[in-house]
């Protein structure tokens, strides 16, 4: 190592630059807060809103007419989400399909229309949707009811869809407090020793064991509110909720939708006739309106208050942790200067401290061109991440536009990859690498290709199990064409710009005088995680470097990507403690879509922690004046 004499500069303030990052990235998550907390959610963009009216009123501005459609069902017990249509449920004679943007898709959702169709402000009761007939000697029918009492015992949900707005409902606790979803289960089972549990709870009637118990009924409220005083007869829907019910209709002709459940044996002998029936409402809400439709679906949700004692308690952290660096920065390092500028200059001084390996801490990595790729890559996800959460703060990524969020994060990060070719070319570059071409090839296939891979064997066996949640064959080919077609070129014309770049040169002078809210609960979170990994990154390479322990490189990346470990650890608690997941298949599908996390948080995290330390480390070493 080398002994060499220096100088340093007294004026320590000149290195708070050096947390100017900090700085904005507090300020912007205090904006955040107080918008969260004061303000009310708010959509820029949108779907242009539908206009309701009477039947006898309808004109080509207003329609009477509002149709219901359902999404794939899901449950907490399997992966394996399945079409609507899967199921023997009331099919609509006139199947219609919105259309699905790339996001949709991939997410799974599968929406189409549905037999329940309502006039506007027309109250109906008890209206027959069809009915379903089992005969335990017919063998598709044996097939199809069995796969019905499945769907019940793994608790699958409906999804159902008006006006683009999410059908909630909403059901008492045991605490006596409200709890609302946006979704209902098929029905519920009671075990020959349990007692009455989950959707089992509602009615007290559902008490024989072994029993299945099917919700063929539902009562449902539409909520409107008039846009418009000088047009009365304009309307806009605002709200939907559902109560789920359970009743044997013992005469098809005559429905009364009372009487006891619709109960299914578990082992079923006789011929078994189950009648589907709904009944709606419509009422005003004079003080809701249409811009702020999805504020009761998110106030309703659980857990909210936590939420804010999560965050509130992650930035006090944060103070404190800010507090421990700024001392280190502005008050050891301080010590250190002032005790190092008194020191003489002679061949007898004698170094000690992070000074010690003024001449070692830039030298290059093993395995360094592995480090550029994973900071390429790292880099692309980070902006990727950044940008989607900051767009569905703003509003542009609204619920209402479903699968928009994972549609912008897919082709941000396809047309981010020459941000991550630059990256990976310039650190590659300043490592003094020399083969550029595999560099560029690592880059643009190594993560995405692992992640694509990883993509593909879960689909096949989404595939083999019929899964709504399985990806076409074209849709295969699309994504691959994006990444072959759009996100290489533009990764290696990244790579180009970045290889011709100058090196980022470290020398060591004397410096002058320089001086949505569940959108919004994420993006917070996301801001907090990524002043943690930078602050603690800098702590730690602080303290190892004052050992005269130079090799910061690829600990400066571990210690903040480290937190991938903490979420997949998390999530092997999570599905032992928390999920009931069953089945084989099912828990394959949730550790293999889990590993797929872990690896993009893997990336963007040590990223963050890379040049966290990095910027640290080439800002101290500036005010050093090597002789």
């Amino acid at each position: 190592m080398s002994t060499r004499g220096f100088r340093v500069r007294t004026n320590l303030w000149s290195l708070w630059p050096a947390l100017s990052g900090l700085r904005w990235l507090l300020g912007l998550g205090l904006l955040l807060w107080l918008q969260a907390s004061c303000g009310t959610a708010f959509y820029l963009p949108g779907l242009a809103p539908v206009n309701f009216c009477e039947a006898d009123r309808e004109t080509a501005s207003c329609q009477s007419s509002v149709a219901l459609f359902v999404n794939r069902l899901d449950s907490a017990k399997s992966v394996l989400p399945y079409e609507y249509d899967t199921f023997d449920f009331c099919q609509d004679s006139e199947k219609k399909r919105p259309s699905e943007n790339l996001g949709q898709v991939l997410f799974g959702e599968r929406i189409t229309s549905s037999p329940y169709k309502f006039s506007f402000n027309k109250t109906e009761t008890c209206i027959k949707v069809c009915v379903k007939s089992y005969d335990p000697v017919n063998k598709d029918q044996n097939s199809k009811l069995a796969f019905l009492k499945k769907g019940i015992l793994l608790n699958y949900q409906h999804h159902w869809i008006i006006d683009n707005m999410p059908v909630t409902w909403c059901y008492d606790m045991e605490d006596g407090k409200k709890s609302c979803i946006t979704g209902f289960p098929i029905g519920c089972f009671i075990t020959k020793s349990d007692t009455a549990k989950h959707a089992c709870i509602i009615n007290s009637e559902f008490n024989k064991k072994n029993t299945f118990y099917l919700f063929n009924h539902v009562d449902i409220t539409i909520i409107y509110h008039r846009e418009s005083k000088k047009n009365r007869g304009i309307a806009r829907l605002v709200a939907a909720r559902l109560d789920p019910k359970s009743y044997k209709h013992s005469d098809e002709n005559h429905l009364t939708c009372n009487g006891p459940p619709m109960e299914i044996p578990g082992e079923q002998t006789d011929k078994l006739n189950v009648t589907y029936t709904y009944s709606v409402k419509f009422q005003e809400n004079k003080n809701v309106k249409w811009a702020s439709r999805w504020d009761y679906i998110l106030e309703s949700m659980p857990h909210t208050n936590i939420l804010w004692f999560s965050i509130m308690n992650s930035f006090v952290i944060i103070l404190i942790l800010s507090g421990m660096v700024a001392m280190i920065i502005l008050r050891t390092l301080h010590r250190d200067i002032i005790r190092y500028n008194q020191m003489k200059t002679s061949k007898d001084a004698q170094e000690f401290g992070w000074k010690l390996v003024h001449a070692d801490v830039f030298r290059p990595p093993k395995s360094g061109m592995l480090l550029s790729v994973f900071l390429g890559q790292g880099t692309q996800v980070l902006i990727m991440t950044f940008i989607t959460l900051f767009l569905a703060c703003l509003g542009f990524l609204s619920p209402a536009n479903r699968g928009a969020l994972m549609t912008c994060a897919v082709v941000l990060w396809v047309l981010l990859g020459t941000s991550a070719g630059y990256v990976s070319a310039k650190m590659y570059k300043t490592f003094n690498g020399v083969k550029w071409k595999t560099n560029f090839l690592l880059t643009a296939l190594l993560c995405p290709g692992i992640v694509f891979t990883d993509l593909f064997i879960m689909n096949l066996i989404l595939w083999v199990k019929g899964s709504s949640a399985a990806i076409s064959f074209g849709t295969l080919i699309g994504i691959l064409t994006m990444w072959f077609g759009i996100s290489v070129p533009l990764t290696f014309f990244g790579a180009y710009f970045g290889r011709k770049r100058k090196l980022w040169v470290f020398t060591y002078t004397e410096l002058s005088h320089q001086m949505y809210y569940m959108f919004g609960f994420l993006f917070l979170v996301f801001i907090i995680l990524l002043i943690t990994c930078s602050e603690a990154t800098i702590l730690l390479c602080y303290l190892h470097l004052c050992s005269e322990d130079y090799h910061w490189w690829w600990r400066s990346f571990f210690t903040s990507s480290f937190t991938a470990v903490y979420l997949f650890m998390y999530a092997v608690y999570y599905f032992i403690a928390k999920l009931q997941i069953t089945g084989i298949v099912s828990t394959i599908l949730y550790f293999g879509y889990t590993m797929i996390m872990v690896l993009i948080f893997f990336l963007f995290t040590g990223t963050v922690g890379f040049f966290s330390c990095f910027l640290f480390i080439a800002k101290i070493y500036s005010v050093v004046k090597v002789e």
